[in-house]
């Protein structure tokens, strides 16, 4: 089981991730949401060129927020300040589209960008619908390095229900979720798992990223400090996500208040417990 880290994206977020790194977190995601958050690519730059292990996510990536193209470049780009470093993290969208008054993109329409952006990335020509018209592009600059493409870009679809994690299995790709809490994740795990399987692939073979709310403390700092209680949990997302899952999903919010006094004690234990100096309120796993 490896430690990760979901960012509220910001400008200097870099400072948090240099930090995580410090700590033995091996991963950091950051937000894609531009509304709610400084811009994705810029934070993941600042970030790749200050540490040199921690691994480094869009998490996630929003299809109808830049054209394949533009992310194709912008992921080989950051893969050339931190080789071998950078995950491609995508999903429909829901909370960045809906910030702006729109629907998720369809799974349909999300499935055709990652193969655009996939196939570009590995040199390929590409057909697209561009302006109303069929287009063919590809990168011209590969053989110089302008960007990287030789290192692997991880591919990680944030699936929720079970046509995304069908499609996430299809495309022999990792997973994400953000339930909130770990009892609703492990029940997600063990779907995207089953999902692998019917699909031909060894779950041990895949990472699975359970999101949780969480804060990386400061030097020093207590676990309860008010900035820690203020991050500890991402409630307006869960609030978002629950109006539109109660079918599927139950009641998240109702959930998450009947263990909130769990989740502190838990932290307060597994904080303490810990012989090296790493800190947080509470731990974003990621594992197979």
């Amino acid at each position: 089981m490896d430690y990760g880290i979901n960012l509220a994206t910001a400008a200097d977020s870099w400072k948090v991730v240099r930090r995580a790194e410090e700590l033995g977190f091996t991963r950091a995601w950051f937000y894609d949401t531009q509304l709610l958050n400084a811009d994705v690519f810029v934070a993941m730059g600042a970030a790749a060129v200050t540490t040199s292990r921690i691994r480094l996510g869009t998490g996630v990536l929003i299809p109808s927020n830049r054209i394949a193209p533009v992310a194709a470049s912008a992921l080989m780009s950051l893969n050339a300040l931190a080789p071998g470093r950078i995950d491609f993290g995508i999903s429909t969208g829901f909370t960045a589209r809906r910030t702006m008054g729109v629907g998720p993109v369809r799974l349909a329409d999300m499935r055709r960008y990652i193969e655009q952006v996939q196939r570009l990335i590995a040199g390929e020509t590409v057909e697209w619908e561009f302006e109303g018209a069929a287009r063919k592009m590809r990168f011209l600059s590969l053989d110089i390095g302008v960007v990287n493409n030789r290192d692997l870009i991880p591919l990680h679809i944030s699936a929720q229900g079970p046509r995304a994690r069908t499609l996430t299995a299809e495309l022999g790709a990792h997973w994400i979720n953000g339930v909130g809490y770990m009892e609703a994740a492990k029940a997600s795990i063990a779907a995207m798992q089953a999902a692998w399987r019917s699909a031909g692939i060894e779950p041990a073979t895949r990472v699975a990223t359970a999101f949780c709310g969480g804060c990386v403390l400061a030097e020093g700092e207590p676990f309860d400090s008010p900035r820690a209680r203020a991050q500890a949990g991402p409630h307006a997302t869960i609030v978002l996500h629950n109006l539109v899952e109660l079918e599927q999903f139950g009641n998240l919010v109702a959930a998450f208040r009947r263990h909130s006094r769990l989740w502190w004690s838990n932290t307060a234990r597994s904080t303490s417990a810990m012989s090296r100096p790493m800190r947080a309120t509470w731990r974003i796993t990621v594992g197979t």
